[in-house]
């Protein structure tokens, strides 16, 4: 595994996270959960009209949302859902990757994906790579006495994570990290999101080629050997796991931390009780991701006609599972808009469910718990930056706070 580096990203000059900000964060600070409220009352389940016109959408699409709870977890454990419509987009950019797979090829491929995630390499992470990593960037600005946590922090590490849990060589990590910023913004400029993809291809197949030969202590290693029941990963599997690994392990990795950091600044009981009390720190993560999801909204098409909680849908209908509506549903939290650590614990869904629920989500839990953790022990007295304007928590599809000015004694 190659010794932590706190590089920035790009060539001199290059400032990826203002682009992404700018294409991801820089909408205001209207929230979208007042409207989930009013769709959840009238019902659990919407059929949506007027998108019959617009580009790209198919001839005689049947439109729908789900807004509950239950009816989210039913279309995500359902397997007459089919998440295959990922492929006619997000398969181009990332490859044939388990997001657009179904049953049994889902099953197949996760199985060998999981053995890249273990427990014993989870505490291995954590100890030698996460924790040194975390603490060196914080080096970079703890006298400083005041900083962005998005951009110093919270935003670069995941990226570096994964990028040394691939076993890149450092001097390869700006570049690597200005790639996946291109590619995760998908939505932003598809041509250079197509052409950062084929770059990281280029860049990978080389690496994979040499780790068949010679296996390291590296993720790829692992995914280039690994076997499940006489199937192994093509190099084709591999690089489009490591593009759909870049947008889920590092977009929202950072987005969840800096949505819960907010919440608990915002709380400062909350905060107090979670430095003095470190116990505390996973039920607030988990919190935090019930409360704000980085994700809000995950697509599915039924295959069959079918009933979710008495709305009939027909095959071939596109369902919006939105997470964000779910996971505040008032029937299964009380005060559900608000942020409470101590709350009952109950599951949220902010993970997901079903077959697709996320694979790496242990890991991003353990990056939060050491991110939050080293903010907590090393930055005193942290608070918000009276002098800067006041954060928000914007992005209709993306939630996070696009940035975090703060100050500490």
């Amino acid at each position: 595994m190659p010794d932590v580096q706190v590089a920035g990203p790009g060539t001199a000059g290059d400032d990826p996270f203002e682009e992404f900000n700018r294409a991801m964060g820089a909408d205001g600070d209207a929230t979208p959960y007042p409207g989930y409220v009013e769709a959840r009352a009238l019902a659990p389940v919407h059929r949506e009209g007027g998108f019959e016109h617009l580009d790209g959408m198919p001839e005689g699409l049947s439109l729908f949302t789900a807004y509950s709870f239950d009816a989210v977890l039913a279309v995500l454990c359902d397997p007459s859902f089919s998440s295959a419509g990922y492929a006619e987009v997000m398969g181009i950019v990332f490859g044939h990757s388990i997001l657009e797979m179904d049953e049994p090829e889902h099953h197949a491929y996760r199985s060998i994906l999981q053995q890249a995630f273990t427990r014993k390499a989870m505490r291995r992470w954590e100890e030698e790579l996460v924790a040194p990593l975390v603490h060196a960037m914080v080096d970079e600005f703890v006298d400083d006495g005041h900083a962005d946590l998005v951009k110093q922090l919270l935003f670069p590490f995941p990226v570096r994570v994964i990028a040394a849990l691939l076993g890149l060589p450092d001097a390869d990590v700006p570049e690597f990290h200005r790639l996946a910023v291109e590619l995760i913004g998908v939505s932003v400029d598809w041509d250079r999101s197509l052409r950062a993809s084929a770059a990281l291809r280029d860049y990978l197949a080389g690496i994979v080629a040499d780790r068949r030969s010679h296996p390291a202590d590296d993720m790829i290693s692992v995914l280039a050997t690994a076997e499940q029941d006489g199937h192994r990963l093509s190099d084709e599997d591999i690089y489009a796991f490591v593009r759909l690994l870049l947008p889920a392990g590092a977009e929202t990795t950072y987005r969840s931390s800096a949505n819960l950091l907010f919440g608990l600044l915002s709380h400062r009981d909350q905060l107090d009780a979670v430095r003095d009390d470190r116990s505390l720190l996973p039920q607030a993560i988990e919190e935090g991701i019930r409360w704000e999801p980085p994700l809000l909204i995950i697509m599915r098409t039924a295959t069959k006609d079918i009933d979710v909680c008495g709305v009939p849908i027909a095959a071939g209908g596109m369902v919006i599972c939105n997470l964000g509506s779910a996971n505040h549903d008032d029937r299964r939290w009380e005060q559900a808009e608000e942020f409470d650590i101590f709350r009952p614990r109950v599951a949220h869904i902010g993970f997901a469910s079903g077959p697709h629920t996320c694979l790496g989500m242990h890991l991003a839990r353990m990056e939060t718990r050491v991110a939050i953790g080293a903010v907590l022990d090393r930055l005193p007295g942290l608070r918000f930056d009276p002098g800067a304007a006041a954060p928000y928590i914007s992005g209709l599809t993306f939630r996070a706070p696009p940035n975090l000015s703060l100050v500490w004694d």
